[in-house]
């Protein structure tokens, strides 16, 4: 996996250094010699991960980091502090300034990494978020940009079979208002998580039962849990078993003894980086919505019909499939004589009566204007003339109250093509319909017309 690096130190030895290990695994490398130049160049280069230096003249990696995340075109960028100071203050002033991680010098090469991979691999998951994210937003189908989120009511599930060391890690989690529960093993962890999402789960890799790889493995492989971030508590001596656990998928980690406030912001970044995705991943599912759907009647439109059309008759299987054009008659006299609103109010009305009369596995689309269209996958000419004759009646026998004294009557034609078994078009099953349905209108409206046997193409 290659990824642009930004490294930020003002020590060229230490930048040659990182440089040199890094280009050795084939990451293309940057390198920034102040907090200054590393703000510009972050915010140019557009790097997927930024290695800083705390101890720097002028701008010290605190305050850069600080600027990198209330910056909204590079808080995105996962950050790992590298400092020659290892005191647990240190770590957790990293941390709190929006660091991912914090790495002490000299720097261990597999730890390192490790690190460099799992964010490289989470910025990207969330670099395609905020791609489509953005697009949408270009089109006008989504919503503000998305802001960093409080943790308080997130749910955590902590996984240890040492009473003392999961209560402590509750109480912690708890000064920031997260709700955390315990499963004592990978079984009862399993169990909690198919019944509930969480937000975070903290594993022990000293489990006795069960091994906790199997269990990462599981959670990664299940589909409720398969993004959910996961921090691992390890003894100093696990480091084997730590970096496996992170090439097996796991986020985050800490050692033992555990500090209260390291654990606390670790908890507050995974969970915080899960909400941003959660929020891209809604937004994106709100932008299709309205992209596919037709925002006055909330019926499907006509590209989502197209596509679906498209998809039924791929293949070419002859399969049996019947298109119903719909018509409202006499629309246009509707809004000349009552306005445009008891015209929208009609094509409610409407909607919601044809909605009403079609089975659950037909599609029902606004084509445009009066139009509606319905899919009716493997119906023959018997069940399509029945679903037709239905719905004129459905639709003449609605009451259309204009407003509180006034009643109008509504009526709708009706064109009905099958493919009987032959192999079409969807372009000329949609032919077909309309011409059924110019058949209707000009036979007297408030009919339903039938389309000839088409020919295969």
């Amino acid at each position: 996996m290659t990824a642009r690096i930004l490294i930020v130190d003002d020590v060229p030895a230490n930048t040659r250094l990182l440089e040199a290990k890094l280009s050795a695994e084939y990451y293309q490398v940057n390198s920034a010699r102040d907090g200054f130049e590393a703000l510009e160049m972050a915010r140019r280069w557009q790097p997927d991960l930024i290695l800083l230096d705390v101890m720097m003249p002028g701008m010290d990696g605190y305050e850069c980091c600080r600027k990198l995340k209330e910056d909204p075109t590079t808080l995105h960028i996962p950050v790992v502090m590298v400092t020659a100071l290892g005191e647990p203050g240190e770590r957790l002033r990293g941390l709190e300034a929006g660091a991912d991680d914090f790495l002490t010098k000299p720097v261990e090469y597999d730890t390192l990494m490790a690190r460099v991979r799992s964010l490289v691999r989470l910025k990207r998951l969330l670099d395609e978020w905020r791609a489509r994210g953005d697009t949408a937003r270009a089109l006008g189908l989504s919503a503000e940009r998305v802001t960093i989120p409080s943790v308080s009511g997130a749910r955590a599930l902590i996984v240890d079979d040492w009473d003392l060391g999961a209560q402590s890690i509750q109480d912690a989690l708890t000064r920031d208002g997260i709700v955390s529960g315990r499963a004592r093993d990978g079984a009862e962890a399993l169990a909690l998580t198919a019944a509930m999402p969480f937000d975070l789960i903290v594993i022990s890799l000293s489990l006795v039962e069960q091994d906790p790889l199997l269990l990462i493995s599981q959670l990664r492989a299940s589909d409720t849990t398969h993004e959910t971030p996961l921090l691992l508590v390890a003894e100093p001596e696990e480091r084997e078993r730590t970096l496996r656990g992170f090439e097996l998928g796991a986020s985050d980690w800490l050692t033992l003894p555990i500090d209260d406030n390291e654990l606390r912001a670790r908890a507050r970044n995974q969970i915080r980086r899960k909400f941003y995705q959660d929020r891209l991943r809604n937004d994106l599912g709100t932008a299709l919505e309205l992209a596919l759907t037709d925002p006055l009647t909330g019926l499907y439109n006509q590209r989502y019909l197209r596509r679906h059309l498209s998809g039924l008759m791929d293949g070419g299987q002859g399969r049996e499939l019947a298109v119903l054009m719909i018509d409202v008659d006499h629309f246009k006299s509707v809004n000349d004589r009552f306005g445009h609103a008891a015209g929208d109010k009609a094509l409610r009305l409407i909607a919601d009566t044809l909605r009403g009369e079609t089975r659950v596995f037909d599609s029902l689309a606004r084509y445009g204007g009066e139009e509606f269209v319905v899919v009716m996958p493997g119906a023959g000419f018997d069940d399509a003339s029945a679903a037709g004759e239905r719905l004129r009646s459905a639709v003449e026998k609605a009451v259309f109250d204009v407003d509180a004294a006034t009643r109008a009557p509504l009526t709708v034609s009706i064109g009905v093509a099958c493919t009987s078994g032959a192999v079409v078009t969807p372009e000329a099953l949609l032919h077909a319909a309309d011409l059924a349905l110019y058949e209707a209108k000009r036979g007297g409206r408030n009919r339903v017309e039938y389309a000839p046997a088409l020919q295969p193409t």
